[in-house]
């Protein structure tokens, strides 16, 4: 795979693994996970400084299966935070992410005699999604949610929350952007087409975001990883065109509402197992190209076992 450093303009793709790591890893991203964090929460809690911890949780038992978040954080006041860049749509993605914030809780209830409480820190799950949440919802881009008593119409637990944002539901214009969540929304959709920082976003908080970002600057191993999850990226995006338009084409043949559904469902699994196999034969061919078994396993999310047996 090679290409020329401007053909894939001039910043790093901030919806990509890569990428997401790259901006807001433990290699020089702390400052820009915790504006990014500030700037979600809009003064609801305040971050003032995150310790990385490992990414991926094993099951109770082994029969339990592995669960590899792209970030996971603790912050100053010892709040929990995972981080997860999505790029394409699942049938059940809310059940995933309850599933995931689930696991680590699971991990965090005191063990002995402080068990006996079962008192917990507060946990949060970030969603950065490359797709609309709700296609009925088109404009809803930002999901704030929590364990709500519908009785007494109150929050019910504020110790649990998700923070989702649909980045093809945000479609501000420069003028209308205000706040700091506005501008990283902004910056998540746009950054890869950039070739300044932009005169509306503040340089105190962004400024880092562009210095890091350059493409010119990365190191051939990182600029083989780059391109490899650039292709991950194109290939989910590949996978959702493909689910829509067989779900048109089973809408004209049986029922608009029901064929669209029923297509899109069809079409993922398909693509699904396309892309599983498409994500092993990039492990082989980026094994090849000489990258460190560690590194494949962190942006395909295999394990360094199965990486290991491609030949």
């Amino acid at each position: 795979m090679k290409k020329h450093k401007n053909f894939l303009g001039k910043y790093v793709d901030m919806c990509t693994d890569f990428g997401m790591k790259l901006y807001f890893g433990p290699d020089g991203g702390k400052p820009n996970l915790i504006n990014f964090l500030n700037g979600l929460f809009e003064g609801e809690k305040v971050i003032r400084d995150l310790e990385y911890r490992p990414t991926e949780r094993n099951g109770v038992q082994e029969s339990n299966r592995k669960v590899i978040f792209d970030l996971y954080c603790t912050s100053d006041d010892d709040s929990h935070f995972i981080i997860e860049m999505q790029q394409l749509s699942q049938d059940f993605i809310r059940d995933r992410m309850v599933y995931y914030s689930s696991r680590l809780i699971h991990t965090l209830v005191p063990r002995g005699h402080k068990g006996n409480t079962y008192e917990l820190p507060e946990v949060y799950f970030i969603g950065i999604l490359d797709f609309a949440l709700d296609s009925a919802a088109s404009d809803q881009y930002y999901y704030d949610v929590v364990l709500y008593d519908r009785e007494r119409k109150a929050q019910f637990y504020d110790k649990l929350g998700y923070k989702l944002l649909s980045l093809p539901n945000f479609r501000k214009e420069e003028s209308e952007i205000k706040t700091f969540m506005d501008m990283w929304l902004y910056v998540f959709k746009h950054m890869s087409q950039l070739r300044e920082i932009p005169k509306f976003l503040d340089k105190r908080v962004f400024g880092l975001i562009f210095d890091i970002g350059e493409i010119s600057n990365l190191k051939v191993e990182d600029m083989k990883a780059y391109e490899w999850s650039l292709k991950d990226k194109r290939d989910a995006e590949s996978i959702r065109l493909t689910a829509v338009r067989q779900g048109l084409q089973e809408g004209l043949e049986k029922g608009l509402e029901k064929g669209i559904q029923k297509g899109l469902h069809k079409g993922r699994l398909e693509e699904r197992a396309k892309a599983e196999a498409e994500k092993r034969e990039m492990a082989r061919e980026m094994k090849k190209d000489g990258l460190p078994i560690e590194q494949i396993a962190k942006f395909t999310k295999l394990s360094v076992k199965e990486i290991e047996k491609l030949k």
